[in-house]
């Protein structure tokens, strides 16, 4: 009874065992899913970073800038990967270069 099941499922996978058309058009949608989640997420992902890492390489003294935590200040001093930021007169911490999201226009603080 065992073995005559087994010969039965297997039967029709010999039989069409050239059928290659069919395996490739199911993994059509599969495919087709990893192209669009790379056009919509990862690409514009990718991007995002670029641009950012372009700004924070861009940065020099005297750019006001915003930080991820909301504060607004004036760059005193940049090191290799921190960075001094004025927030008020006499007023200096000291934070990562990353932190950055934003470059403000001269002038913005006063």
């Amino acid at each position: 009874m065992f073995i005559s099941s087994a010969f039965a499922q297997t039967a029709p996978a010999a039989a069409g065992g050239g059928d290659m058309m069919s395996s490739l058009t199911s993994m059509l949608p599969l495919v087709l899913m990893f192209a669009v989640l790379y056009f919509v997420m990862i690409r514009p992902q990718m991007k995002k970073q670029k641009e950012h890492r372009a700004m924070i390489d861009a940065l020099a003294k005297g750019d006001e800038v915003v930080t991820a935590g909301g504060l607004v200040g004036r760059v005193s001093k940049i090191g290799e990967g921190y960075m001094n930021v004025e927030l008020s007169a006499g007023v200096e911490v000291q934070m990562q270069r990353s932190s950055v999201v934003q470059v403000l226009p001269k002038g913005t603080m006063k």
